[in-house]
């Protein structure tokens, strides 16, 4: 196996190859969450709802989420950068599309869609290159935390440039400073290469990736259903449901016929993936799901524009960017199954403070306390998190591993974003907002609890 330097050069080079991955991370969770503080300016300029948006927000994570397993697959077909290049080229469209929308449906197509395909083709080569470029551990794990911190920035710190873009100029330049984002991103990506060879030979499980894009699709939407329909809700539940068991016995037949599925059931047989892969989920569940429900709160509630909500999820930012730099320096002290759980630890308890100061408090700033504790422990636990999913695979196998781990992901913001925001619509009071918040912190408490299964010591090496 290759080290470092030889596939990276020197660490001017491999600093080159990180930052085009880096940046395409950061304004991919940027997209996800710098919405949110648009939720009055855009329902108001397109004469739609609060639940509109919502829509909008859900359908963009949830299509990264479908889509991000066929889309690891597609990279060993395809090849790393075609598939990062292409990504990026239909994202920048969808994002000047979104940018002249005259109404919620093109919108819808432009963000939601044609900006959720880009990233579904062009996050599965971040993690994989990154895993293929930084063989030895420790420079593994401080490549994945630039790009995880830079995931975590933008999530957290969309509301606050989103809010600044839309209330300095319009919600419409927020999409414009997307694309010249990617724009900045493709040129970056000329000097990047490709570790392994691409086999346009290999097999692609198109009936796999319907399924199991369907499956995930109408079980979400059942989610958004809840607030309007019982019946409709759970229709769709139980069709994504049937069309999920569908494509996991799809999946046996083809591996029981020799042919290569969509995703190997041999992949949820590490048991440390598997609990990592739950933490993730749940990381980002709480992420986009308090990110979501603040912001509308904020907004929708107590009348805040959107430059004063971004400016309130400064906390949050500061925070994830603090644990963030420290994260090399804890790693060395402390085994990622500590880190998780204390990540986890401290969002929970910043859960509690933004439910107990701001439900009892007219100022603004008593939810900044609650969203630093909460960036602190997500900055500390989103690294750990991916570099053991990462990490317990082989190269051959990233392509796989590194698809189902961002599918987690982005599944998990869909649900924190569908869950949460669906409580807090259905009412929009001060009760909805505890309500939502005390949903987030439970389904936390499902990440603790997979993170305290996790080995105290790694696996000294990858499973085959």
């Amino acid at each position: 196996m290759a080290n470092d330097t030889e596939r990276s050069g020197t660490p001017g080079a491999a600093r080159r190859v990180l930052a085009p991955l880096a940046l395409a991370q950061f304004i991919c969770s940027f997209a996800g969450s710098n919405m949110n503080v648009m939720i009055t300016d855009i329902s108001t300029d397109l004469d739609t709802t609060v639940q509109g948006v919502q829509v909008a927000i859900t359908v963009f994570l949830l299509v990264m989420a479908a889509l991000m397993i066929p889309g690891g697959k597609l990279t060993d077909r395809y090849g790393r950068k075609r598939c990062f290049v292409a990504g990026l080229a239909v994202y920048g469209v969808g994002a000047v599309l979104s940018a002249v929308s005259p109404g919620l449906g093109v919108l819808i197509l432009g963000n939601s869609i044609l900006e959720g395909v880009g990233t579904a083709l062009l996050i599965p080569p971040v993690y994989i290159l990154v895993t293929l470029l930084f063989t030895e551990m420790t420079s593994r794990a401080r490549a994945f935390g630039v790009v995880m911190a830079l995931g975590g920035v933008g999530a957290a710190a969309g509301p606050l440039i989103g809010g600044l873009i839309t209330s300095a100029i319009s919600w419409r330049a927020a999409f414009v400073f997307q694309a010249l984002v990617i724009l900045v991103i493709i040129v970056l990506a000329r000097r990047l290469e490709d570790p392994l060879p691409a086999d346009p030979t290999r097999h692609f499980d198109t009936v796999g990736a319907v399924l199991s894009s369907a499956g995930l699709v109408l079980v979400v939407m059942g989610i958004l259903a809840a607030d309007n329909n019982l019946w409709l809700m759970l229709g769709l539940m139980v069709a994504g449901a049937a069309l999920l068991a569908w494509f996991f016995g799809w999946v046996r037949k083809e591996e029981r016929e020799g042919r290569e599925p969509l995703l190997s059931t041999s992949l949820f047989r590490v048991r440390t993936s598997n609990l990592g892969l739950v933490t993730q989920n749940v990381q980002w569940l709480l992420l986009m799901g308090t990110s979501f429900t603040v912001a509308t709160y904020l907004q929708v509630v107590r009348g805040y524009d959107a430059i004063d909500t971004g400016v309130i999820f400064t906390a949050a930012t500061v925070g994830l960017l603090a644990s963030s730099l420290a994260a090399e320096r804890l790693a060395e002290r402390r085994s990622q199954r500590t880190l998780v759980m204390a990540g986890f630890v401290l969002s929970v308890a910043g859960v509690w403070v933004l439910i107990g100061l701001a439900g009892g408090n007219d100022s603004a700033w008593a939810f900044a306390p609650g969203l630093l504790l909460i960036g602190l422990g997500l900055g500390v636990m989103l690294t750990p998190s991916v570099n053991i999913v990462q990490s317990s695979f082989p190269e051959d196998r990233q392509g796989e591993i590194s698809g189902l781990s961002r599918s987690v992901s982005n599944l998990g913001s869909s649900f924190g974003t569908a869950i949460a925001g669906t409580i807090l619509v259905a009412g929009l009071t001060a009760n909805a907002y505890a309500a939502a918040m005390i949903a987030l912190a439970m389904l936390a408490l499902l990440g603790l609890g997979a993170a305290l299964m996790l080995p105290r010591t790694p696996a000294p090496e990858p499973v085959p």
